[in-house]
């Protein structure tokens, strides 16, 4: 096979490629910005459909593995910017894959569609504007490309591991956190997990099956408080992890809730609404039953 990677510098991009190559296929990576490794800079979300069209030419299949995530936070309404990094260029994309056609795709995507589809009276879609982008990702991506153009979703949850020069953003500030001699405090939930190589090996067992399904991406299940005891230990800080009683932490997102109201801000996912996530135990049955130890270490040592 011959894949474009949209995003191939990125933490996952860089392990698509590399399963990708260990597996004996060509790559072509794309990025906005120069870095060694990227085959051709381009910033999708602005390129003409002609320019698609040319970069696509040749190539059996794309993955979008670019995207904008739930931290940024901005003034103003978030939806328009998470519509134009989430879903509009994957359209486009699937769009000019169709019209040079390739024959498979695959979108690094988030495990929040998973759990709407699972569990739709949490209401997650209507309380989260990052939440609804993924669906609408999902949705648009597979009506672009047609009954031809089979589009795995990868459903990607928590990531731990490293790339050159990438950590998983979310782990930056907990990093910092466990290095440091602070108390560690953990709401009563957690969350399924995953190695960055675990996502780049799903991407591709995809890609050779021409699959076109929704696939969550899981090789543990773990409680908050285990993660942080785990990522204390790695940085060399071993210590207990309290757990945090519930109505703390919902009295913690409803204040937080109301000074983004008071200064206009608004995140992918809503401050208020966040007790429906951390509460729950936000598992993926059955998982790979793979330990993320080491790319834990990985991440708490980058």
């Amino acid at each position: 096979m011959k894949i474009l990677v949209v995003g191939g510098s990125g933490l996952l991009g860089h392990h698509v490629l590399e399963q990708l190559r260990l597996r004996g296929h060509e790559a072509t990576t794309v990025a906005r910005t120069p870095r060694e490794g990227v085959d051709r800079v381009l910033d999708v979300t602005t390129a003409s459909e002609d320019d698609l069209r040319e970069l696509l030419a040749g190539h059996d299949g794309v993955v979008f593995a670019g995207g904008s995530d739930d931290r940024r936070v901005d003034k103003g309404p978030v939806a328009p910017r998470l519509h134009a990094g989430n879903v509009a260029p994957v359209v486009a994309l699937l769009k000019a894959a169709r019209e040079v056609r390739c024959t498979r795709a695959a979108v690094l995507a988030s495990y929040y569609t998973y759990f709407d589809r699972v569990h739709p009276e949490w209401g997650l879609a209507a309380k989260h504007p990052y939440v609804r982008s993924r669906i609408e990702q999902a949705k648009l991506a597979r009506e672009t490309a047609g009954p031809d153009l089979p589009v795995a979703i990868i459903e990607v949850p928590y990531v731990f591991g490293v790339a050159p020069g990438r950590v998983p953003e979310w782990s930056v500030p907990v990093v910092k956190w466990v290095r440091s001699s602070a108390p560690l405090f953990a709401p009563r939930g957690g969350s399924a997990a995953t190695s960055a190589r675990g996502v780049g090996v799903v991407t591709v067992d995809a890609l050779e099956d021409c699959s076109g399904a929704d696939l969550p991406v899981v090789e543990e299940n773990l409680r908050w408080t285990d993660m942080l005891t785990r990522m204390a230990g790695a940085a060399g800080k071993p210590r207990s992890v309290r757990t945090v009683p519930a109505g703390v932490v919902r009295a913690m997102f409803r204040l937080g809730g109301r000074v983004n109201g008071l200064t206009g801000k608004q995140p992918g996912l809503t401050i208020e609404h966040l007790d429906g996530l951390f509460l729950r135990e936000l598992f993926v049955d059955p998982p790979v039953h793979r330990s993320v130890d080491e790319a834990i270490r990985e991440t708490a040592k980058a």
